[in-house]
């Protein structure tokens, strides 16, 4: 019997992924379906659907759901859901579509999915206004600063208003998991494998730490931390697309797995990736991670500083504040069961003479090495030297490799937050 906590949603893992004979059929049927082009975030959320990652989700959300889940954090059945799951079409596709018509999913030319059409609605201008004000803007922001700047320096403000003018909504099967369980071998998992992992070391009490940066000397701390804790820690990798200037997953992995070789206790730990891009909506993003990783069989989730944030346009711990402030459904199983381990801003601390946080440490500024993955980036692109206890020697030269061969480098700008707190 498992000790771990259930799927989200109460309907154990929704899985929309074929197998077998009825893999085959639906390959050939969606042959001769209508082709649609879908986004490397769409494709991300498709396979998310078909793993059962995205449970109870089986499809994309009709217009309901997307504006119940943007003003209130719930689906229309009442089940917590913190971020919209849309799909955005052409115009021309939208002319083309109808509903109860059934159409094949495609990502640069590899078949994905297909998909039962339920609804097809207009995105408008102000539509898609609406859902960056709710999930996008942090909290207390004033809107007219918030509209100044994130249209050109938001990324994930920047895909919802680039988005095609419609969505088309409705019940998926998912095809294929594309590249990634090949190219991730060994780090990719579904929910399923990693909770089969989980079981066999009889885990309860499971950490998750979101990575989306190189593991530096904080990351590591936060992870022992947990450990210490709870039953393990899962490193949970995400190998979906990030934006440029980010380090890509393949480097990102060879550094976790180096640092979990030479300073971790094995049985502790495990490695493994999902297959998202990264939205970088702040807190909503928080839980939406939180949500994803009950169902891969995870209870607690490290939130430390500015988790899934950019630039300034979030309050330091604002992600951890918002698990306080969501929607509580009557029924058990609509609730978000992933609760958050906060932890307080970590750094090196020369006087403490090892990691410590903002909790724990009574030094000056200058006395602390502020570790943050902004502006490690920003080191390794400038060649600039990397200051003592920022991060083990091993990682720095897997990074230091990494950008050496770099032909093209994107300039990495620094967030307020990077510099470290006022004391």
């Amino acid at each position: 019997m498992s000790k771990l906590v259930p799927p989200h949603g109460g309907k154990g893992l929704v899985c929309a992924l074929l197998e077998g004979k009825a893999l085959e059929d639906e390959i050939k049927k969606a042959e001769g379906l209508k082709k649609v082009e879908i986004s490397s975030r769409a494709k991300g959320d498709l396979i998310m659907m078909g793993i059962g990652g995205f449970s109870p989700l089986d499809g994309f959300m009709d217009k309901a759901n997307w504006k119940s889940v943007c003003e209130k954090m719930l689906l229309t059945d009442g089940t917590f859901w913190p971020v919209p799951v849309t799909l955005d079409i052409s115009a021309e596709d939208a002319a083309e579509i109808k509903a109860g018509q059934e159409i094949a999913l495609v990502r640069n030319g590899m078949l994905l999915a297909t998909m039962k059409v339920d609804e097809i609605y207009e995105m408008t201008d102000e539509d898609k206004k609406f859902e960056c004000e709710l999930v996008f803007k942090g909290q207390g922001e004033d809107s007219q600063k918030f509209w100044d700047v994130a249209p050109t320096d938001h990324p994930g403000v920047k895909m919802v208003l680039a988005q095609k003018p419609f969505n088309v909504a409705g019940k998926v099967k998912v095809l294929s998991q594309g590249e990634f369980p090949e190219k991730f071998a060994g780090t990719y998992m579904t929910p399923a494998q990693l909770r089969e992992q989980l079981d066999a070391r009889g885990w309860k009490t499971v950490a998750a730490l979101q990575l989306r940066n190189p593991m530096h000397r904080s990351h590591e701390y936060l992870a022992k931390l947990a450990i210490e804790v709870c039953d393990g820690v899962v490193i949970h990798s995400l190998v979906g697309n990030l934006k440029p200037g980010d380090i890509p997953a393949e480097v990102r992995i060879k550094c976790i797995n180096t640092l979990v070789d030479k300073y971790f206790v094995k049985e502790n730990v495990i490695q493994a990736g999902y297959p998202l891009d990264m939205r970088y909506a702040g807190p909503r993003e928080a839980l939406l991670h939180a949500t994803f990783r009950q169902n891969y069989g995870i209870n607690r989730q490290i939130v430390g500083r500015d988790h899934a944030g950019v630039g300034d346009f979030y309050g330091m711990f604002e992600a951890q504040e918002i698990f306080d402030k969501i929607p509580q459904p009557a029924d058990p199983g609509k609730r978000l069961l992933c609760e958050p381990l906060k932890i307080d801003w970590t750094f090196y601390c020369t006087k403490c003479d090892g990691m410590a946080s903002m909790r724990t440490c009574p030094h000056g500024k200058e006395d602390r090495v502020i570790l943050s993955g902004t502006k490690l980036r920003k080191f390794l692109s400038e060649g600039q030297p990397i200051p003592d206890h920022f991060g083990r020697n091993e990682v720095l030269d897997i990074l230091r490799e990494y950008y050496s061969g770099l032909t093209e480098k994107v300039e990495i700008k620094m967030q307020h937050a990077a510099s470290g707190p006022a004391e």
